[in-house]
């Protein structure tokens, strides 16, 4: 293994800090192993990780076949509203999809309506599907905007210190002053109706998705940003940075080609956890009217239209709620597992 792969986050052997571990790996004849093989065995023994892994694939695939239930199955898009007169077969008699009193059918647990209709009259199941698909690209691209503006942010702070990073440093206090909630809804709100300008040339349309996109990703930065500084401070004073120094690599070069690779299993870390908030926090923000604007269809929205009816149709806010959770627990489960699996003391039993 390589100097740094061998050493431990204050400078000694790992078979200092982990003999138990080092002990099993020759035991399983696991000991000429690199780092990334160990890793790999101890996600694939983490069942929470798995299932956690498993639960997200499968909700992406979903979402991402809402193109072709809406065609296929549903006949009807998202934003599709019935006429008032428009009636729906169930067991064997014509039911209003939106009835006189304003109570729409519940679900049908059959093709058209699978999960009954909206207080407009439109396919809860189709919009569900196109509103996780929302909630998912928000949160997937807001998460890798954090990712890099994090890594630019917490490079530069870390390897040049004094003024830099005396400037970024109160930069992302400020920005950690504020709780994520309430910066979120002020940067929502001010771009939701207007968009985004920059010297008079319009940059974001209003409504537009990137819109929360931007405003999510923004709000992270400092909780990726910090970190990423903090590792950046410890590695510019290891030798082989030093080395890179004697032999005239340029600061750029090191940071880059020397400093950052040896920060990806903390963005490996982080990632899920950053993807797993940007899609909370989209929800609260659409839930609030400083996200998703209509008639786009997210989570958050539809929980948001569901709370009128959460007497008479309760599935109306339940649903999208489900789905929420299920998708945040989903990544979670996973982050943790990558965490476990990627850290040296872990104790994750390793079967040969």
């Amino acid at each position: 293994m390589s100097g740094p792969d061998r050493l431990g986050g204050d400078g000694t052997l790992a078979a200092e800090i982990a003999p138990e571990l080092i002990a099993e790996q020759r035991k399983l004849g696991l000991a000429g192993a690199s780092p990334s093989q160990l890793a790999w065995r101890r996600l694939k023994r983490n069942r929470g990780a798995l299932v956690g892994l498993a639960a997200f694939v499968l909700l992406v695939a979903a979402c991402l076949a809402a193109p072709l239930y809406a065609d296929q199955i549903a006949h009807r898009g998202p934003d599709d509203q019935p006429g008032g007169s428009e009636t729906i077969e169930i067991d064997g008699e014509q039911q209003l999809i939106l009835g006189l009193d304003g109570i729409p059918i519940g679900p049908t647990w059959r093709g058209e309506y699978l999960l009954g209709a909206d207080t407009s009259g439109r396919d809860v199941m189709v919009r569900l599907l196109y509103g996780g698909l929302n909630s998912l690209k928000i949160g997937l691209v807001a998460a890798l905007f954090t990712t890099l503006m994090s890594i630019v942010v917490g490079l530069l702070a870390g390897y040049f210190r004094g003024w830099i990073d005396a400037a970024l440093s109160f930069f992302m206090n400020v920005l950690w002053a504020f709780p994520v909630i309430l910066l979120g809804i002020a940067l929502g709100v001010a771009f939701a109706a207007n968009g985004f300008a920059l010297w008079g040339v319009q940059i974001l349309e209003a409504g537009s998705l990137w819109i929360p996109i931007a405003v999510i990703g923004f709000v992270y930065i400092p909780y990726l940003a910090r970190p990423i500084r903090g590792e950046v401070l410890a590695l510019r004073e290891k030798e082989f940075v030093e080395a890179a120094r004697a032999q005239g690599m340029g600061s750029l070069r090191i940071m880059f080609s020397e400093i950052l690779p040896n920060v990806i299993t903390l963005l490996i870390v982080f990632f899920p956890l950053i993807v797993a908030n940007a899609i909370l926090l989209e929800a609260a923000l659409s839930f609030l009217g400083a996200g998703v604007q209509a008639p786009n269809p997210s989570w958050g929205t539809m929980i948001e239209d569901g709370v009128g009816r959460i007497i008479t149709a309760p599935y109306l806010a339940v649903v999208p709620g489900a789905m929420l959770v299920m998708t945040v627990l989903a990544l979670n489960f996973f982050g943790e597992g990558i965490r476990d699996a990627l850290d040296p003391r872990a104790k994750v039993k390793l079967e040969s």
